[in-house]
């Protein structure tokens, strides 16, 4: 069943209710509400984290920004096309409108999704502690600790954003293969410091990175060659910090004041299955890898925007069948290509003398544009293309690009047409197609078609017609009414009036 049946005990019930109010947790509320489901986040903190976190939004996760309508309130952030892999610098500059990496706090992304979340009308509910979870098969209870004493809710689905430290990967017990952090590299925010900047310094004794940040803060990250990451039940002091930056780099860091402080490993490890039963995994919570040049937020956030609409259908009352599963199938591979390059990262970053005849091969090859475009497009999402038939098309499976349609004579582009959330059957102008358009208008209310100003139309290539998923990714490409009409019914259900 869709959704569980109200309780007969006062528990409160909520169709989602999604665990942690972070980039990751927000960013699906959004996306649930967009679909029309109603969803309760819930967050143990009592206010959001002020602290800077990742501050790097890749152009994949600026496209989806863009296909929601974000990117007019979060402004022109400062944008650096170059990038690095393992520490060596790389152009990450691909074709699209958002090329490179864009630099907005953690705190300023968060903010901008929990007002998208909450003007959407999801229910953000601080201070609440989750501390178990009951599914049993029809739905699942969520027991949390809350200002207001112990509180529980019934919900049709549960989706863990909590992450690295997921509680309530804990409470299910999912199997999380992988590897425990060896190596960690010591980070601090630090104000009333003047040291040079340093980009991936390697020097005798460790790496060193130094950067400045608005408000006369130094951004320090350092790692000391050999030194092995401890199991740590809370942040490292700073003191801790001024010890290894003095012994890699000389210098003394000791009279700044800190900020913030924290430490990450090389720890990579993936869920086995990013659903169990009725509890689904996104973001760290699902993962687990070192943040290297801002994949771990962007690999998150990307999940969020794969699972959004597929959850709101299953949390409806007519669900596609088989459409939830494929979460697990498309994003648990993108997140297993994903920890694999920043395994080799890891490598590169904080290996010792050992790697350096590694490192000067990996520099001469990123000269070469091949290599280059290849691990820029798997630093930045836009390789992406997911396993949805075969492969007769060069859009099939793959991100729709930013493209003028001008349908009817008013200026009208891709991504605007996605911003409403459902999906899209982009039909090329023309008499010999219009049987396409009446194919799609049996799907209207969940499918949005839209003829192409014009017949020769190059985003279309051989086909007649295009189907987009509401997150931005081509469906099903062709000319023949069957074959759209097929994959209508794959992605949206059965014809008939929009829900």
């Amino acid at each position: 069943m869709a959704s569980p049946a109200s309780p007969r005990d006062g528990r409160e019930t909520a169709p989602v209710v999604v665990v942690g109010a972070g980039p990751v947790g927000l960013a699906l509320a959004g996306e649930l509400r967009l679909g029309g489901a109603r969803v309760t986040v819930l967050e143990r903190r009592a206010a959001p984290v002020t602290e800077s976190r990742a501050s790097t939004l890749h152009a994949r996760t600026m496209e989806l920004f863009d296909s929601r309508g974000l990117l007019d309130d979060l402004g022109v952030p400062p944008h650096e096309p170059r990038g690095h892999f393992g520490g060596l610098p790389m152009d990450l500059t691909l074709p699209g409108r958002h090329p490179g990496q864009w630099k907005v706090p953690q705190a300023r992304t968060e903010e901008l999704l929990a007002k998208r979340a909450v003007s959407l009308g999801a229910d953000l509910r601080r201070g609440w502690d989750v501390t178990r979870l009951d599914d049993d098969g029809d739905g699942v209870t969520v027991t949390a600790a809350t200002p207001d004493g112990e509180r529980r809710l019934r919900a049709a689905y549960v989706v863990a954003c909590d992450g690295e430290d997921s509680t309530v990967r804990r409470l299910t017990g999912a199997a999380f293969p992988g590897r425990e952090a060896r190596r960690e590299l010591l980070r601090a925010d630090v104000a009333g410091i003047d040291i040079p900047p340093r980009r991936f310094e390697r020097l005798p004794g460790g790496l060193a990175i130094a950067a400045g940040m608005p408000g006369g803060i130094t951004r320090v990250m350092v790692h000391a060659f050999g030194r092995r990451a401890e199991r740590r039940a809370a942040a490292p002091g700073f003191a801790e910090v001024v010890e290894v930056w003095r012994r890699v780099t000389g210098e003394d860091i000791g009279h700044g004041r800190p900020v913030w402080v924290n430490a990450f490993g090389d720890a990579n490890r993936q869920l086995a299955s990013y659903r169990h039963g009725r509890v689904l995994f996104a973001g760290d919570a699902a993962h687990v890898q070192m943040p290297s040049g801002g994949q771990a937020l962007n690999l998150g956030l990307q999940d969020a925007f794969n699972l959004g609409w597929k959850l709101a259908d299953a949390a409806g009352p007519r669900p596609v069948e088989g459409l939830l599963d494929t979460y697990h199938e498309e994003r648990h591979a993108v997140g297993a290509r994903v920890l694999a390059n920043i395994r080799a990262q890891g490598t590169l970053l904080l290996g010792g003398p050992e790697v350096e005849p590694v490192r000067a091969l990996f520099g001469e090859l990123l000269a070469r544009e091949a290599v280059r475009a290849r691990l820029a497009g798997a630093v930045s999402g836009l390789d992406v293309r997911y396993p949805v038939g075969e492969k007769d098309h060069p859009l099939l499976g793959a991100r729709l690009p930013h493209h003028d349609l001008s349908p009817d004579g008013e200026r009208l582009t891709t991504t605007e047409a996605l911003r409403a959330g459902g999906g899209l059957l982009l039909v090329r102008a023309g008499r010999r197609h219009r049987h396409l358009r009446w194919v799609g208008g049996l799907w209207a209310g969940r499918v949005t078609t839209v003829a192409a100003g014009r017949d020769a139309d190059p985003l279309f290539g051989t086909a007649g017609a295009l189907l987009v998923r509401p997150d931005g990714y081509v469906a099903w490409a062709g000319a023949d009414g069957d074959g759209a009409s097929g994959a209508l019914r794959r992605w949206f259900g059965p014809p008939g009036p929009g829900l």
